[in-house]
């Protein structure tokens, strides 16, 4: 099963990629390279995301016992969904080549290209990054089947993904000063907050209530690396949460009306 669900996720994430790019750039003519790598790229990260938080949803939902209720899903999705992880660094850097080329500041792919990219989007690699070479080894190798529970909760922080891919998409369109483009950007911090954030203390509290032991003594039973991954993933969603609510109010006060 683990390499079924590796080869169709090596095809299907790159195939979409490749898919829409060949259909943006015949429906949107007006659209530059740059527009259309932009677009593809959150069209893909759309899709995985809506898929992983279905897996989540399944797998949370089956999982009785926070620590050993099991379904096939947890390891099944995280084979499945590398590919896209490793798919999107690639498409991340294309996205960035192409936009820098539209601008004439690119001379071709070469390693300052590539360093700027991980200049630019560090964090975003880092945490792509470590996706694949730390939680997926993780969970598929040295959990010894324990916290299915856990791992679909991690599926479900994809929810906003989204979001946040809708809006990037509206804003290509054209639509970034809509009614459209303030409603989903509510439901992205909101779905933000709820997924990424809220999420942990949720997984805290769903364990505690098993075991019988108060919210603020549950980090005291668990291992020293399970609370450290947990700050280790957190910080930069609290960080990210910060960015949209900087960006919300400043698109905030744009729109409000002037007052004589």
């Amino acid at each position: 099963m683990e390499l079924t669900a590796l080869l169709c996720g090596s095809v299907l994430f790159p195939g979409l990629f490749y898919s829409f790019r060949k259909l943006l750039r015949s429906t949107f003519t007006q659209w530059n390279e740059a527009d259309v790598v932009c677009v593809s790229e959150r069209l893909v990260s759309a899709i995985h995301a809506s898929m992983a938080t279905g897996a989540g949803v399944v797998v949370v939902t089956s999982c009785k016992d926070v620590m050993t209720g099991s379904h096939w899903l947890a390891n099944g999705f995280v084979w499945f969904g590398a590919p896209y992880m490793a798919n999107d660094i690639y498409a991340m850097y294309l996205s960035h080549y192409t936009a820098q080329k539209v601008k004439g500041h690119n001379q071709g792919h070469s390693l300052q290209t590539v360093k700027a990219f991980l200049i630019k989007d560090w964090m975003l690699f880092l945490h792509h990054s470590a996706l694949l070479l730390i939680f997926m080894p993780i969970t598929l190798f040295f959990r010894g089947g324990l916290g299915d529970f856990f791992v679909g909760c991690l599926f479900i922080t994809e929810l906003s993904s989204i979001f946040l891919s809708i809006g990037k998409i509206l804003f290509q369109l054209g639509l970034h000063d809509t009614r459209l483009q303030r409603i989903n950007g509510i439901i992205l911090l909101v779905s933000f907050f709820t997924c990424r954030i809220l999420v942990f203390p949720f997984m805290y509290l769903k364990y505690g209530r098993q075991y019988g032991l108060p919210l603020y003594m549950v980090p005291f039973h668990l291992p020293l690396q399970c609370n450290v991954g947990n700050l280790v993933i957190l910080a930069p969603q609290v960080y990210w949460f910060m960015l949209l609510l900087r960006k919300a109010q400043q698109l905030y006060h744009r729109q409000r009306p002037k007052t004589e």
